[in-house]
């Protein structure tokens, strides 16, 4: 099985204060660089709040070619046609999700660090898995830290894409990419860069490339 490209998958950063300002700032920062997806992940709001939010956010990712994936919520992601949604151990069955997004949307699935988890959520239907916490993260508290070996073996053995998350910047991705992640999720590494989120993106970028090189 030939390798897949490595992307990057954005998260949104987990407090949206000004959602206006922040769509200028989502525009410039994916046409900086490759994006495949954006996720929506905005923890314990209103779903008035998730709705505006997403009426601000979908059509700029859209336009662009981003997907757009909610966070937690199948049934609002159905409600507010996302491209998909993500779901964690704890947020229902992929069954149940699957039920309420229909066959044409995406669901993927933390597994944390079990490839039997994964196996699972892959026999199931999902779209993808998300292994991790790869590094230590403030956007989250993991539970569980992955170890790369975790990508290559998935990468050797299953279809089903996988994406690498978890505290994961410019400075630590290109080994994640080379283990064998199809997609590389970074939210802090992108809004809290140095230069910006735009550099942020760029830099993502290239270390995604170098990780490439690497893997061959």
């Amino acid at each position: 099985m030939s390798d897949p490209a490595c992307r990057l998958y954005l998260i949104t950063p987990p407090r949206i204060d000004d959602l206006a300002g922040f769509g200028h700032l989502l525009a410039q920062t994916l046409d900086a660089g490759d994006v495949a997806a954006l996720q929506i992940r905005l923890k314990d709001v209103p779903d008035e709040i998730l709705a505006a939010a997403v009426d601000v956010i979908s059509p700029i990712a859209k336009a662009r070619g981003v997907a757009v994936i909610l966070n937690d919520r199948p049934d609002l992601a159905a409600r507010y046609d996302c491209d998909g949604v993500h779901i964690g151990q704890s947020d229902g069955t992929l069954a149940q999700a699957r039920k309420l997004v229909g066959p044409e949307r995406m669901v993927g699935v933390t597994c944390h660090d079990s490839r039997h988890l994964a196996m699972e959520a892959s026999e199931g239907g999902a779209d993808y898995v998300a292994f991790g916490a790869f590094f230590p993260t403030t956007t989250k508290d993991a539970a569980t830290r992955a170890e790369p070996e975790i990508l290559t073996i998935w990468q050797e053995t299953m279809e089903t894409p996988c994406v690498a998350i978890g505290g994961i910047t410019a400075e630590n991705a290109a080994g994640l990419a080379a283990a064998g992640a199809d997609f590389i999720a970074v939210s802090a590494g992108v809004w809290s860069h140095p230069d910006g989120p735009a550099a942020g993106v760029k830099a993502l970028n290239a270390a995604i490339a170098e990780g490439l090189r690497q893997r061959g």
